[in-house]
């Protein structure tokens, strides 16, 4: 099964299990409730999110006079690939990493850390200046912050689970949710949304290493890139990072941390680093 419809099935998935919490709640009334909350929270998604994740990493837009290498890399790139310019964003720390944000390639941000401008050689930050405008062309941001925003909704409804009374039900069924249901609701629905949610932005991962490859034609130089950055994760914490927003950085910065890497929303950079390794361009 290719990635992409991997992607479809696992997001049908937190949207079946989200409906599913609600209609254990509250019977079809509780599936209603459901329902509209993600709306609302999806809608919220789509036209905050490029904000949030911005201010939350502390990034700040730079212009071509501040930047100059940096927008012209980028822009060679979005020549190449028949992008529209993003924002170019800078963020203020020393742990090296980047990320896209925005919901489609008209509204896009690019950020990259200082620390990333320091110890990528000019071939692995185009690689990972790559790797982030293929997010932005997948329209991957999107995805994920729906993915994450649906994973969100389900822990709060699972949350809410825990102060319904027994026998709840709204319709017509018979009895009503048993404390063992509920109990195990609250539990392992988080837990499943989670790991949708991580699958979901492991499988995008895969595809922006491969399309940034096929833009560059240098699969090794971000292959090196990878190395450095999974080396620098574990070494400098990234300040502004967590578990929210992991998902949205090249390489996760949580990767020091033992939890965290339980719960990874990347795939093995080993991995990374061998596909792209094993790539012949043509």
């Amino acid at each position: 099964m290719n990635n992409r419809m991997k992607t479809v099935l696992l997001l049908g998935a937190l949207t079946g299990l989200i409906l599913l919490v609600g209609d254990l709640i509250g019977g079809r009334g509780g599936l209603y409730m459901a329902f509209l909350f993600a709306a609302a929270m999806n809608f919220a998604s789509y036209w905050f999110s490029d904000k949030l994740a911005l201010w939350s990493a502390g990034a700040q837009e730079v212009g071509e006079t501040q930047a100059p290498e940096l927008h012209r890399m980028i822009r060679s790139l979005c020549q190449r690939a028949g992008l529209p310019m993003p924002r170019v964003c800078l963020i203020p720390e020393e742990a090296p990493n980047a990320f896209a944000t925005g919901r489609d390639p008209q509204h896009a941000a690019v950020a990259v850390t200082e620390g990333m401008l320091r110890i990528a050689t000019p071939e692995e930050l185009e690689g990972v200046l790559a790797h982030e405008l293929a997010h932005v062309q997948h329209r991957d941001i999107l995805i994920s912050s729906i993915a994450a925003t649906l994973a969100g909704a389900i822990m709060v409804l699972a949350r809410m689970a825990m102060w319904m009374p027994i026998g709840g039900r709204s319709d017509d069924e018979e009895g009503g949710s048993s404390i063992v249901g509920i109990v195990l609701l609250a539990v392992l629905a988080p837990i499943a949304a989670l790991l949708i949610q991580m699958a979901i932005s492991r499988s995008r991962e895969y595809l922006a290493d491969e399309g940034a490859a096929r833009l560059t034609r240098k699969p090794w130089a971000l292959a090196g890139a990878l190395e450095k950055l999974e080396l620098a994760a574990q070494q400098i914490p990234l300040a502004s990072a967590s578990q929210a927003s992991a998902h949205m950085y090249i390489v996760n910065p949580l990767a020091g941390v033992s939890f965290a890497s339980l719960f990874s929303t990347h795939p093995p950079t080993e991995e990374r680093i061998a596909r792209l390794r094993a790539m012949r361009m043509v």
